[in-house]
């Protein structure tokens, strides 16, 4: 019966053609449907039976290849898997009884069928039904006991055998489920960071080049020739942008604290505020200093946009083990805070290197933004 296994295993998972493929792997199993057609044809069954015989064994090739096709997939039975699989079954027991000899056989293909198609439970109840048949339909035909016993073992052993090749189909066809939502889930979530990249980014270049751009204008309308240089600053600034955009969307981006530091002095002097940056402790690692560098951005972007300040305070620390930013400053906001999406996606990445992120109006007046983050393993203050 081993050519039986080319039903079931020639078919590829989850994909169309595989039924067709079980169809050829179902044409090498019927091999063993020798016996009951040397049957007719050595004489054994003769006249009128005979043409019976050709007719019934037509009709049981057809309902198997039939019941073998009709599930969608491995664990996925169709709408005719259970009427057709009835009417195997049914010709499983009654033919070898009316025609005897070689059709004891018939038992076994149902087997291989009831093991690929039900669930184990079940499919075991199955196998222990057609090893009775085999038995009871062997003593009606007067078959050898020898002969019996073989067949017995066949039906166990190829059911136990074809149970366990369902089950890896199964867990193939899941696994594969599985790696399609994990891909579909790794895509939301490079939409997700190329969104939020895009909004720090261009959150903080566009507020800088509306600062710029009222500059410019004001100087322009005065006569001064700053205006020209304000002018080149926001060329400089959106090709930074732009440059900026292009690598958050390809994953190269680098957001150094230093870099972002930079930034801040030239968006908080274009604004009219007076900034002033605080470092103490060693230099910081690269993780947090890309992470601080995200902070930075963030804190002057809304200091930028909403606070109205006069004066903005940067403190930057890494001693004993821990790593703190603190953005502050002396502005009044416009009398509401609510946390947006560039703060949400800030909170996400501090949560994600088990750090805390405090944010809000300050007791004293103004606004505050406060980071503090463990220093990684195998670092030193």
């Amino acid at each position: 019966m081993s050519g039986l296994s080319s039903v079931f295993t020639f078919g590829g998972v989850g994909d169309k053609p595989s039924r067709w493929r079980r169809l050829l792997g179902t044409s090498f199993g019927l091999v063993y449907l020798f016996y009951p057609v040397s049957d007719v044809t050595s004489g054994a069954i003769t006249g009128t039976k005979a043409y019976w015989a050709v007719a019934s064994l037509v009709a049981f090739v057809t309902c198997y290849i039939a019941t073998v096709l009709s599930p969608k997939d491995y664990g996925e039975p169709g709408r005719w898997t259970a009427p057709l699989l009835s009417v195997l079954v049914l010709m499983a027991i009654v033919l070898p009884i009316i025609f005897g000899g070689g059709w004891v056989a018939l038992p076994v293909y149902v087997t291989v069928v009831i093991s690929m198609g039900l669930p184990s439970r079940v499919a075991l109840a199955g196998i222990a039904g057609m090893a009775g048949v085999v038995v009871v339909d062997g003593r009606l035909s007067g078959a050898d006991g020898g002969a019996i016993a073989l067949l017995v073992m066949q039906v166990v052993t190829l059911g136990v055998l074809f149970m366990s090749v369902r089950n890896t189909r199964v867990l193939l066809n899941r696994l594969h489920r599985a790696q399609s939502e994990v891909a579909r889930l790794a895509a939301g979530e490079e939409r997700l960071r190329i969104a939020r990249d895009l909004h720090d980014l261009l959150g903080h270049s566009l507020s800088l080049i509306v600062l710029k751009s009222e500059l410019a204008g004001r100087l322009a309308e005065s006569g001064s020739s700053k205006a020209t240089g304000e002018i080149r600053d926001i060329e400089s600034v959106a090709r930074m942008a732009l440059q900026e955009v292009r690598e958050a969307v390809t994953g190269y981006r680098q957001r150094g604290l230093s870099e972002e530091l930079d930034s801040a002095r030239a968006a908080l002097d274009a604004a009219g505020v007076n900034v002033v940056v605080r470092t103490t402790g060693t230099p910081l690692p690269d993780t947090l200093d890309g992470l601080f560098g995200w902070a930075v951005r963030e804190g002057i972007t809304n200091v930028v946009r909403h606070a109205r300040a006069r004066r903005c305070e940067i403190t930057v620390t890494y001693h004993e083990g821990k790593a703190g930013l603190e953005v502050t400053d002396d502005g009044h906001g416009d009398g509401t805070y609510e946390p947006g999406s560039g703060l949400t996606g800030l909170a996400e990445r501090v949560q994600a290197a088990g750090g805390t992120l405090d944010a809000g109006p300050s007791a004293g007046g103004g606004f505050h933004l406060r980071v503090t983050v463990p220093a990684p393993v195998g670092t030193r203050a």
